[in-house]
């Protein structure tokens, strides 16, 4: 099976795309120590080295259990400890007690992608038909959602020590000339379709392609900055009840929230995987919450987009920006204008919408326990567009649908605005 990557690459094998993934998550974690792997900083945050055993996990169960007759399992008991939430697999490892699985080692698991990666190879190289291609491919791009995961689980794992460890050392773009105001795209509304068409590879929450009828909108042109963030708080967008859902406003004051993840008390710094940084005011706000997201909406006299709304601007566009492929691993300025549309759609910043996730109409889970990937989750989450600066850039499209609870932080959320016309 042939597929064509996001930097239009030549047409590349699944089995070399397969090694070129499983590479790239060793090459995120190659700057950490031992200790690092093992810690779990909150119930969302997995270890590194649990990632690093689930995604192989999901190829020894899903790809070489069934299609690969001869394969020796690499050690049974490794299936209790790394199935995620497959409960029609079998029983599950505590998620919020993975950081106390100090065995098996770092090592040993090295050893195990390494068994599990030749097996894969060899089946790869020597058979493949649809099925396989499907389970292969869904595999690699299970894995790339991992690699996002494991960079911002590092990230909130090194935020929580007091010597703020970085990742690595990265330069950060610095915009040159004054920030464009904010302006709105129009959109003329009507019936559109959205979804995938199923053509290519895409998660089944993705489909069926479908109609929706749209009011006339307006779309921001870029992406919301630290700096128009930093507006909203210094205007006690944090004490003013009005501006805030009731969840949110109950959130906020349960927790003690006045600015976002990772922030400075005095606003001036933020930790980011390069360590601590001066906050760029230009670059776009990341690590806030759905609650947040929509409190600064109401504040700016606007809301946030809808994923229809989203995808009706994002279809046909590029999928360029600021990805894991960057090197950057942290949001950047606005480069260049937006005299061609909105910019920044894709990449630095999931995008919180104002949809909430559920199946579009007429939606299938796949059969069997992959159906277990999307479909139950689809209650009282919300849905991101665009991917970030840690999303690998041949892993997102217009119709990508992400999904988090509106409470959570720490992935790069930020924010795009919309209004009615």
């Amino acid at each position: 099976m042939a597929l064509r990557s996001a930097d239009l690459e030549p047409l590349v094998t699944l089995a070399e795309r397969y090694r070129r993934t499983r590479a790239a998550s060793l090459d995120i974690v190659r700057d950490l120590e031992t200790e690092d792997y093992v810690a779990q900083s909150m119930p969302s945050v997995s270890p590194t080295k649990w990632h690093l055993a689930h995604t192989t996990w999901f190829f020894e169960r899903f790809v070489l259990g069934k299609y690969a007759h001869d394969y020796r399992v690499f050690d049974d008991r490794y299936h209790f400890i790394f199935n995620s939430y497959y409960y029609t697999q079998g029983e599950m490892h505590a998620r919020d007690r993975r950081g106390l699985l100090t065995r098996p080692t770092v090592a040993e698991i090295v050893d195990y992608r390494r068994h599990v990666d030749a097996a894969v190879q060899k089946l790869l190289d020597s058979r493949t038909d649809d099925e396989i291609d499907f389970l292969a491919t869904l595999g690699v791009n299970h894995e790339q959602q991992h690699q996002e995961l494991m960079l911002t689980d590092i990230k909130h794992v090194l935020s929580c020590n007091p010597l703020r460890p970085r990742l690595k050392d990265a330069s950060y773009d610095k915009r040159n000339s004054l920030l464009p105001e904010l302006a709105y795209v129009d959109y003329p509304g009507g019936l559109v379709e959205i979804g995938a068409d199923g053509l290519d590879f895409c998660f089944d929450n993705e489909k069926p392609r479908h109609r929706v009828y749209l009011e006339p909108f307006q779309l921001g042109d870029r992406l919301i900055t630290n700096g128009e963030y930093r507006a909203f708080i210094d205007d006690a967008g944090y004490r003013r009840s009005s501006l805030w859902l009731a969840d949110g406003w109950a959130w906020v004051n349960e927790n003690s929230i006045v600015s976002p993840l990772y922030w400075s008390p005095d606003l001036a710094s933020q930790f980011t995987l390069s360590g601590t940084r001066d906050i760029d005011p230009d670059a776009p706000i990341t690590h806030i919450s759905f609650y947040e997201a929509d409190a600064f909406a109401r504040w700016a006299d606007a809301r946030l987009a809808t994923e229809t709304e989203w995808e009706t601007a994002a279809a046909g566009a590029p999928v360029i920006g600021n990805f894991v492929d960057k090197g950057r691993w942290q949001p950047q300025p606005l480069a260049g204008d937006t005299a061609d549309g909105p910019a920044q759609l894709f990449g630095d910043a999931w995008e919180w919408t104002g949809s909430p996730y559920s199946p579009y109409p007429g939606f299938r889970a796949h059969a069997g326990s992959i159906g277990e990937y999307n479909g139950k989750f689809m209650c009282n989450q919300v849905v991101c567009r665009g991917g970030s600066c840690v999303t690998p850039a041949d892993h997102v499209r217009a119709t990508y649908r992400n999904f988090f609870y509106p409470h959570e932080r720490w992935q790069f959320f930020g924010l795009r605005l919309a209004r009615d016309v």
